[in-house]
């Protein structure tokens, strides 16, 4: 009876993950002057981040909803915030380029 219930089990979770969304909404940008920000941060549905590297920078994995897009500055630069970053399912959201302020 035992290996019965653990058949069912095991037949169930792995149903279960058979249909588990996996998100690939990418949200990628740039920033100018290129050497001008460390890191760049979404927040909202999900907290997630990413390096910036020769001025661009990519986060994978985004799930659809509305973010805010918070650049981490490198003096003696600013810190930059883009408000209204929506993140549609399965789709990449292009930010543009962000110039960072002094």
């Amino acid at each position: 009876m035992r290996n019965f219930i653990f058949v069912i089990l095991t037949f169930a979770m792995g149903f279960l993950f058979a249909f588990t969304k996996h998100w690939n909404s990418p949200v990628k940008g740039r920033v100018n002057p290129e050497d001008a920000a460390l890191r760049v941060w979404l927040l909202g549905t999900d907290t997630l981040n990413a390096t910036i590297t020769s001025g661009y920078f990519q986060i994978d994995n985004a799930k659809p909803g509305s973010y805010i897009l918070v650049i981490q500055g490198k003096p003696p630069y600013r810190n930059t915030i883009k408000d209204g970053i929506v993140v549609a399912d399965g789709q990449p959201t292009d930010v543009g380029t962000i110039e960072m302020q002094k």
